[in-house]
């Protein structure tokens, strides 16, 4: 039989036993195995990862951090433990007269009895690269886990100045906690084991589902916040705190204002008209027509506010400014004089008016268009219009 076991057997367990039935410091990858990674803490709590956190301390050296991690070896071989209880100092070659190099620092196991060695021993060692025009690290071999790229430039030694350190180290290292434990993200994001894994991403807790990383208030129905607002969407429904201080939400395809609205045009030139049927022309304007486009609420109703300053040029004759509302190229609510605003004067004088529209479909786009006209007369009077404005304010 496979079945391994530790503590029961009175004689034979083995090595590979008690690797294979660890169950302390491990964050699982799938049923049997688990994360080669280092376990997360630093002195005083400042820090997520101190361990074998590594500093240039010569021209060629590099101090390694104490530390302790665990490195996951084939299916059946198991993971093993190392723990680094008082820093090591580790030292590189001379680079190369030509080319620059890139090596990497790694944790490693020789175990003989896997890979034809003569030892069996944790090491912290030195991988070095070839040297090329555009050197690439060298490969990891098994049981080993890397802890950082150095960069070697070409003719780098203790004599010239050695290894620019703020430069040449690229950070590889990545945490593993407990079982179930929550777990501190440090470099790439790694897939999740099962459905209900928690990771905490740099300030935005996120639960695994089974397929993706879902940020913890979303997965809850709540409203994900600013930090978090670049988190893809989950679900349609799901609402955010945008960074601009807007709540959003989710509408299947793209984040939306959760309240549209409210939603407003204005055209602050003077025009005029002599017709005395509705126009959306006038003239003088540069711009015409005005009109303002609104998406439909929730509620499937809004109030619409116009007006301007309006004259007719005589106290006996009527200027008037109406809404067409459309969806399209379909009429939805036609001009009305009794819903427009209506004034008869020599002098600019300002008039306005409020209405409530309903019955609209919610999420879709209506535009208000605004018409003007004088009362029929045979004086050729010209009604004109100024600061004519729309607004709309969806209504709960």
């Amino acid at each position: 039989m496979n079945l391994r076991s530790s503590w029961v057997a009175e004689t034979g367990q083995t090595r590979e036993d008690t690797r294979l039935t660890q169950t302390g410091v491990t964050t699982m990858t799938n049923p049997v195995q688990v994360r080669s990674g280092i376990l997360p803490g630093s002195y005083g709590g400042q820090y997520r990862l101190s361990g074998f956190w590594t500093f240039g301390s010569a021209a060629m050296s590099a101090t390694v951090s104490e530390g302790r991690a665990v490195i996951q070896g084939e299916i059946s071989q198991g993971v093993y433990p190392v723990t680094l209880p008082a820093s090591e100092v580790v030292t590189f070659t001379p680079g190369n007269a030509q080319y620059a190099r890139v090596d990497l620092l790694v944790l490693r196991i020789h175990d003989k009895l896997y890979d034809g060695g003569t030892s069996t021993e944790a090491t912290i060692e030195i991988l070095e690269g070839m040297a090329a025009q555009d050197p690439q690290p060298p490969l990891v071999p098994p049981r080993c886990l890397p802890l950082y790229e150095v960069t070697v430039p070409a003719g780098a030694s203790a004599g010239n100045g050695g290894i620019p350190w703020d430069r040449a180290l690229k950070d590889l290292r990545t945490p593993v906690v407990a079982l179930g434990g929550i777990l501190p993200v440090e470099g790439a994001s790694l897939p999740g084991a099962y459905p209900g894994q928690y990771q905490d991403a740099g300030g935005a807790l996120q639960r695994w589902d089974g397929g993706a990383w879902v940020s913890y208030p979303s997965a809850l129905g709540g409203i994900v916040p600013a930090s978090a607002s670049t988190t893809p969407a989950s679900y349609t429904g799901q609402y955010r705190d945008s960074t601009g201080g807007q709540l959003q939400r989710w509408n299947g395809s793209a984040w939306a204002p959760a309240v549209p609205g409210p939603y407003f045009v204005d055209n602050g030139d003077f025009g005029d008209t002599p017709s005395t049927t509705y126009t959306s022309t006038l003239q003088g304007r540069t711009t015409n027509p005005l009109a303002l486009s609104f998406t439909a609420p929730p509620s499937k109703a809004i109030a619409v506010a116009f007006g301007c300053k309006m004259r007719s040029q005589s106290p006996d004759h009527y200027a008037y400014m109406a809404l067409r509302l459309t969806q399209g190229s379909t009429v939805v609510n036609d001009l009305d004089d009794d819903y427009a605003t209506i004034a008869a004067s020599q002098h600019l004088i300002s008039v306005s008016t409020t209405r409530r529209l309903s019955g609209l479909t919610p999420g879709t786009t209506y535009t208000l268009t605004a018409f003007f006209r004088v009362i029929a007369n045979n004086l050729s009077l010209r009604a004109g219009f100024d600061n004519t404005f729309i607004k709309v304010d969806p209504l709960p």
